[in-house]
Formats: C-alpha cells, structure tokens, sequence
C-alpha cells in the first residue's frame, strides 16, 4: 500500500493525485503503515510538493493532514526540515486569506516545529510575527494561543519581556478562550485546561515589571494620591521600594479608589472610626496584600509543562487581578474586624486572609461574583472551625489515648467486615468459565450454604439474573473439607501453559480452593471486588485473617466513621496524653448498699 500510494501521489492526474492524497492522509495514522512510507523516503516526497508551490485546496490540505500524521509518530526528526518548507508553511499562515483546512495543519506544523526543534524555533520566529497572527485570532484562537505559548516557552530569557503587540494578542487568544469553552460549558480535556493555565500564567507574567519596579521616593504625584495609614509617616514613597511588590501594589490602590469607590470610602471611614489600636492600616495591608497574591498566583514564574490548574473567574474580566485585588482587600478590612485585631497582630490576619482565599479559590468558581460569594461563607469563625476539624482529622488521631480507643474498637469492625463478606458468599456469584486454549461462554454459579458449612456449585447455560437457589446446583463442597485458599500464579488453572499463564489480568482474578489431598476447585472472579470478597470470605471459613486491599479499605472507613461518632461530645474538651491516676482505695466499704 505505502508503495502503491507513493507512486499515486505523484500521477500527473489531478483527480488520481486527490484520491491518492486523502487514501495517504487516512492511512498515516497507522504507525506501521507510516514506518513503510518514511523508509521510501515519502516525508521528502510530500516537503517537495509542498515547496513547489503547484498544489492548492484540498490537495494542499490533504498533503499537509498526511504531513502531520506521519510526524506524530516521532519517527523523523524535526530537525531535518529546510528553511523553504518553513518559509512556505509560515506563508500560509501569514495570509488574510486562507482555507480553513491548510490553516489549521499549518498552524500545528508551526506549532510542533518550535515545541521540538530550538534551531526551528529560531527560524520560525523569523517567519512569523504576532502582528500576522492578530487577523487569526476571531476564528482560530486556540490555535494561535497553542503556537504563541510555544513561541513564549522557548523563547530565550532575553526575548520574555512580553511586549505591547504581544500583550495585546494574549488578551484577545484569553478573551476568546473564555467566549469558545468556559462560558460553553463543554468539557475541558487536559490539553485545553493546560493551554488555559498557560495563558493564565503568561497574562499574570505581565504584572512582573511593574511588581519589580521600585517607586521613587521624590515622586510626589503619586504621593499626594493616597495618603491613609502608612507605616512610614516621613515618606509614604518608601514603603513602596519593597519589590515585590513595587509600584503594583500603588496600581491596584489606584484601581481600586478610583473603580470602587464606594467600597474605598467605607474601609477609609470605618478605620477613621475605630480605636488607633484597631485601625486597619490600608497602605501597608494593600502592599502585603498585593505580595501575597503574586504568590499565590506565581507572578513571574515559568508555566510548568504538565500542569492544568487554572482558574476560570480570571478569564471573565479585562482586569481580573486588579478586581481580584479589591475582593481581597475588602475580605481582609472584614476579617480585621471580626478578630478584633491590633497593629500587634497584622500577620495573624493576613495568614487568615490567605487562608480564605486558598480555600475560596480550590473550588474553582467560575466568576468573581462566585468567588466572592464564597469568601462570605469563610468567616474567620468558619476558618476556627474547619482548622479544628482538621486537627481532630490529623493530631489528635495520633494521641495516645485516641490510639488505644481505636485497638479497641478494631475487633469489632473486623467482625462486621467479617459477617458483611460471609452474607456476600451466602449470595452467591456467577463465575465464567475459561480455558486455556480458548474463552468460552459457560458459566458456573458458587454459594456458601445459610449455617456457613457447605460450598454449593453447578454450571448454569447462561448468565442468571439474580440469586440462583441451592437445590439447582448439583455439587457440593463441605467447608471441613476445604484445606487451604490459594491466589495468583500458585493456582493449578494458572500454572498451564497457554494464554491464561500469560494473561496478567486474569492473574489477578485468579483463586483456587483445596480439598482433600489434590484436588482443587478453581476461580476466576469477574472483578477486583469479587475477587475480596470472596477470598476474604474464604479465609474467614478457614479461621485465617482477611487480608485484601477491599478489607483494609472498609476497616480505614468504618474506623474512622466510629472514631468521629464517639468523639463528637468530646468536641474543644482537651484530651490528655496520660490516664488519670487511680484513687486509694477507702478505708472501709460501709457505704456499699447491701441487697440482703
């Protein structure tokens, strides 16, 4: 195929030449098809005809679909490419006017040529510019956010500082993001939400220079601006040299005075208000504020590779760190209320403050307006609470008397898990039955008897739909019989040679129960969960310990479930490590009632 294909791509017909295109595109995406076309040196074939310059529409398309197939493989090196082929690739996608088709198979050629290749990257760069990209952007915003976070990515550290027209375009590729999925409410797959996190990243990557930027001293425009609370009373410029955050934090002061005004005239009057010791300083918890956020969002770091975490809200607005900022700076006015705080416990608030938003922002809300909705819930005594749930979660767990409550209780959930596995096999289960040379479909069915003594079994024609009684399974098997549970490859059915011996599968699945001297009635569970239960069940019968990943599992869950419950009226009652000492015992009993 791959050598009647290579011959049919080349005819002189037009028609023949299309048919033999879109054969070779379908066929590309098989990688032992592909290894026989690139060793007929096909990938050479298709650059030259695409640097001719002769093909146009769907023989271009089809030629570039076939392209990218075969080089997903990973059998070429990129490397191999000349600068012609890259030229007439990025021509493509300089062009205003394109079909649709060539356009997209180019933009991944790019794309992959840059994420692959640091020589093409160079070469590429020389292409294309963001300005070509721009027209793009409305019907292939994705593709062009995919090709420019690969450009950012391998872009030396010198070429990183994003400028006006690359700023612009992100803004549009982050605009149109949000129009194209989120508000779509498709699901997002893994490429996408990496794609989104690293147009998130690479947006907030903006804010760096400005986070870095020290504020002049003799800057007295800016000083006559805002003049609230400083901790430097001489000269407020000062607290501004502090980078970072430098003049960002000014910014979102500005932004927020001048965009919520409201909201900054009500913490100005009500800090007026208060007591000196319990006033909010605006100044410095704007600038702490403000630091805290890049943290929190890695302002200036480099996207991770594999990472998908981002943040729907932040794609909803134009100036979505600056709202960002005055949703916070509101919580922290609150949260310095409800604790009552002094100057003297400025960083217990702001842990608490980064605690909310941490919290608030795992959720993932999809706007602000969510976002702030869920700050409300996460007062400063909901804060109180959840640490000390936490904290009964973790600490406490590990305390010596906790300890010893929870050996206590162990033998009474082994005995439940226990019984729950003994009325599992009194159910039954229908097994398949399987053969070493071929799979067949038969089935048998397997009970343990109500008083636990009897093992009762026989094929069945077909699958049953439910329960199937003990008087139509013919054999039986008495537990006083049974010797021993055997798992895995110790099983007899798993020791033949054939298929099931190389099946890891069913190797899993597999167990065998022996009686009398050689004899051994053989398993192989339908699933993982069966496959417990059942050899719990059976060790259980034997008087052995259970010992699945099913069985520890339940014991982690019940355990803790009871732990709670007996632990609930013991709720902020500090539990002591020691046991009380034991009183002497009186001089005399006297005062016990006599029943006679």
């Amino acid at each position: 195929m791959a050598q009647q294909l290579h011959e049919r791509i080349q005819s002189s017909s037009m028609d023949m030449k299309l048919d033999a295109l879109k054969d070779l595109a379908n066929s590309s995406r098989d990688i032992t098809f592909a290894q026989e076309f690139i060793n007929l040196d096909g990938i050479s074939l298709l650059t030259q005809m695409v640097e001719s310059g002769t093909d146009f529409g769907d023989l271009l398309s089809f030629t570039l679909t076939a392209f990218v197939e075969l080089m997903d493989h990973g059998i070429v090196s990129w490397d191999t490419f000349s600068v012609a082929f890259i030229k007439k690739i990025a021509s493509y996608v300089c062009k205003a006017a394109m079909d649709t088709a060539v356009l997209q198979r180019s933009l991944a050629i790019l794309e992959s040529m840059v994420l692959n290749s640091q020589d093409l990257y160079q070469k590429v760069a020389q292409e294309i510019t963001i300005g070509q990209l721009i027209p793009h952007l409305q019907g292939y915003g994705q593709l062009i956010a995919l090709l420019i976070n690969a450009l950012f990515l391998k872009a030396p550290e010198e070429k990183r500082q994003v400028h006006a027209m690359f700023s612009i375009c992100l803004k549009f590729s982050f605009s149109l993001v949000c129009q194209n999925v989120i508000r779509s409410n498709k699901p997002i797959n893994d490429e996408m939400a990496h794609q989104l996190y690293v147009l998130q990243v690479l947006t907030f990557n903006l804010l760096e220079d400005r986070m870095m930027t020290k504020m002049d001293p003799q800057d007295q425009v800016n000083l006559c601006l805002l003049l609230h609370s400083w901790s430097n009373h001489v000269n407020p410029a000062v607290d501004f040299t502090q980078i970072p955050p430098g003049m960002l934090a000014l910014d979102n002061m500005l932004y927020f005075a001048r965009h919520h005004q409201d909201a900054y005239i009500r913490i100005v009057l009500e800090n007026s208000s208060r007591e000196d010791k319990h006033e909010c300083p605006f100044g410095r918890s704007s600038i702490e504020l403000t630091k805290m956020l890049c943290e929190i969002l890695k302002v200036g770091e480099l996207p991770s590779e594999n990472c998908h975490d981002f943040h729907p809200m932040f794609f909803t607005h134009d100036r979505s760190f600056e709202e960002f900022f005055c949703i916070c700076i509101q919580l922290l006015n609150k949260t310095w209320k409800e604790m009552r705080a002094t100057s003297e416990d400025f960083n217990k608030v702001m842990q608490v403050v980064k605690e909310q938003i941490t919290r608030a922002l795992t959720i993932k809300p999809n706007s602000l307006d969510q976002f702030k909705s869920r700050l409300q819930n996460l007062s400063y005594t909901e804060i109180l609470k959840l640490r000390q749930s936490e904290r009964m979660n973790q600490e406490d767990f590990q305390s010596r008397p906790i300890l010893e409550l929870r050996e206590k209780i162990q033998p009474e959930i082994m005995e439940l898990i226990k019984q729950q596995r003994l009325n599992r096999l009194c159910e039954g289960t229908c097994f398949r039955k399987i053969s070493s040379r071929r799979r067949q479909d038969k089935f048998w069915y397997c009970r343990l008897s109500p008083n636990h003594k009897v093992l009762h079994y026989g094929d069945l024609e077909e699958s049953p739909q439910g329960e199937v009684p003990h008087d139509s399974l013919q054999d039986k098997l008495p537990v006083a019989d049974i010797k021993a549970v055997v798992t895995g490859k110790d099983c007899p059915h798993m020791k033949e040679k054939g298929a099931l011996k190389q099946n890891k599968e069913l190797l899993e699945l597999a167990f065998s129960v022996l009686y009398e001297s050689d004899e051994y009635l053989n398993f192989i569970a339908p699933d993982k969960h069966e496959y417990c239960v059942w050899t719990d069940g059976l060790n259980a019968l034997l008087g052995k310990e259970m010992t699945s990943e099913f069985t520890r599992s339940d014991m982690d869950t019940l355990l803790n479930m009871e732990m709670k419950l007996r632990l609930l009226d013991l709720e902020n009652i500090q539990i002591p490590e020691v046991p009380p000492p034991i009183p002497k015992e009186p001089s005399n009993y006297d005062f016990v009632y006599d029943c006679n």
